[in-house]
């Protein structure tokens, strides 16, 4: 494969992948800065080894499932250990027209990211990829490498555990009032 080739391709992925990426790193990791790097090592990856990529997957499910490991690998990794986490990195969102749009949705979507963060990761994961990235079941088994069954329970579960935190959060609410 020609250098131009290649580099066109990737061209192409960073930029229809990208943002998505950037946002599935952060879900796993976050911090900003460093889901960006764990993009950019898969970018990186991902050009290296574009002549071994068989195209038995779309290059969307490829991508994300190198994320994926990548950001597993991180939680592995000498300096994640030794990291504490002390505040939440900016959000990623789209900004709206007037300064009071964006800060409610800000907060909605800190209310979720809450929400989100207290579940178990293997139910994160399945929910982030299946609202968020719009991934199906069946896609979302072949990232994750598990049963499409696996997935159904997974995020069947992690609804549950979602309605169930958001309900006690309400009631939480309604108390303090």
């Amino acid at each position: 494969m020609e250098k131009s080739e290649k580099d066109k391709l990737l061209i192409t992925a960073m930029d229809d992948y990208g943002h998505y990426l950037v946002r599935l790193a952060y879900v796993f990791v976050k911090d900003e800065t460093k889901a960006e790097d764990i993009v950019q090592e898969v970018f990186l990856r991902y050009y290296l080894k574009l002549e071994v990529f068989e195209g038995r997957s779309s290059v969307k499910t490829y991508l994300y499932r190198m994320t994926v490991n990548e950001c597993r690998n991180y939680f592995k990794s000498w300096s994640y250990r030794k990291l504490e986490f002390s505040n939440w990195a900016g959000s990623l969102l789209i900004h709206q027209n007037t300064p009071e749009s964006q800060y409610v949705k800000l907060e909605e979507e800190k209310a979720l990211a809450s929400l989100l963060d207290r579940l178990p990761l293997k139910y994160k994961e399945v929910i982030w990829l299946h609202y968020y990235a719009e991934f199906s079941i069946a896609e979302i088994a072949g990232i994750l490498n598990c049963s499409i069954n696996t997935v159904k329970t997974r995020l069947a579960r992690g609804r549950k555990k979602a309605k169930l935190a958001l309900t006690e959060e309400e009631f939480k609410h309604d108390e303090e009032y």
